[in-house]
């Protein structure tokens, strides 16, 4: 069984971070690992409050990892401060670790701020560079490419800005206004479009999470990069269209809506 790792934060309502991303691992048929950068106290409403791990205990959770299970893909998401950064960027170049999806999550679902300040120039400049696929949503990618982006252009040109920024693949997510989430995959220079159907489902927790983790599984089973995303996006797809309806606020998918059969 292939093997892929999630360094991210931890969400106790089981709909985003460390939780959707063992769900998504699991029903992708990957064997799921993870290192916890931070345990967070949130639901579907919002995040109350955030314990980072240190520095030093994610590095253990890193040489526990990789010196034992060997993960074929890696996906980050939530890395809150520089030192954290830091270490695990330390770690994947210290156990030439390939495969690494990055989600560069500064904003949560529900709008809280999930990135300190002084994270964002050392994320930039010492995990980006480490990745193989990176996948901003609209927001994010205005942060890393500095342009607005109001439309399909403004996708094409965003995208090209951060992969020739960060020497990565670059899936920047739709939504927001912009198109009915077709997503654009910038990479080795080229584009491709992949179309997505809208599902009217207001429950949207944790969606950036579980289709890195997709993309990371597949990565993981051998797929090239556009069949990791399109199958990634098949799942996503099943998921909200589930329509599981939990939470007072933005609920979570149903990861496991093809347990007993294929999406």
């Amino acid at each position: 069984m292939k093997v892929a790792l999630t360094i991210a934060g931890s969400d106790c309502s089981g709909g985003a971070g460390i939780q959707a991303d063992i769900k998504t691992m699991t029903t992708n048929g990957v064997f799921a690992e993870s290192v916890v950068t931070a345990l967070t106290s949130q639901n579907t409403t919002g995040v109350f409050g955030v314990f980072e791990s240190s520095p030093e205990f994610v590095t253990q959770q890193l040489d526990a990892v990789f010196t034992d299970i060997y993960p074929d893909a890696v996906k980050i998401g939530m890395v809150s401060s520089a030192p954290i950064i830091e270490a695990i960027a330390e770690g994947l170049k210290k156990y030439e670790a390939k495969n690494i999806v990055i989600d560069p999550v500064m904003v949560s679902t529900s709008g809280s701020k999930l990135l300190q300040d002084d994270a964002i120039s050392t994320l930039e400049e010492v995990l980006f560079p480490l990745a193989t696929l990176l996948t901003p949503n609209i927001p994010e990618a205005e942060i890393l490419s500095n342009i607005k982006i109001n439309s399909a252009d403004d996708m094409t040109n965003a995208a090209e800005i951060i992969g020739k920024k960060y020497n990565a693949a670059v899936l920047l997510k739709g939504g927001h206004s912009i198109n009915d989430a077709n997503d654009l995959l910038y990479s080795n220079g080229e584009f491709k479009w992949f179309s997505g159907k809208r599902i009217d489902n207001p429950n949207t927790h944790g969606t950036g999470c579980t289709l890195s983790s997709a993309i990371a599984s597949n990565l993981a089973k051998g797929m090239n990069l556009d069949e990791a995303v399109e199958s990634a996006k098949a799942y996503i797809s099943g998921a909200l269209a589930a329509m599981l309806d939990l939470g007072k606020g933005s609920g979570p998918m149903n990861h496991a809506f093809a347990i007993n059969g294929k999406y």
